[in-house]
């Protein structure tokens, strides 16, 4: 699948690093200015990636992911045409918001 690149998901959802990704400091993410160092760090569960005041994705920008080539495998794994079962309650967010922007 590919994605539309629509923004949405960087809208709605909060976004969890893997450990490899989060222990690589490339991601900006929520707690950033409230650590020292990683091993804080993980007291405080800053695997989550920064979010903007509207609480959209800080890498969010024009409507698009500015980082989609180097994007969280999470957002990798995520289709918003997906089948898959684990994924069935954000799809149907992802519709209701849509729909409630149309109106």
């Amino acid at each position: 699948m590919k994605c539309s690149q629509c923004g949405t998901c960087c809208k709605l959802f909060l976004i969890n690093l893997t450990e490899e990704e989060y222990r690589s400091g490339k991601y900006e993410t929520m707690f950033n200015e409230f650590v020292d160092d990683f091993e804080e760090a993980e007291l405080v569960c800053a695997n989550i990636l920064a979010q903007n005041e509207d609480e959209s994705c800080i890498y969010l920008k024009g409507g698009k992911c500015s980082i989609h080539k180097d994007r969280p495998q999470a957002c990798r794994n995520f289709f918003c045409t997906s089948k898959d079962e684990r994924f069935r309650t954000m799809i149907e967010k992802i519709r209701k918001y849509k729909e409630n922007r149309t109106i």
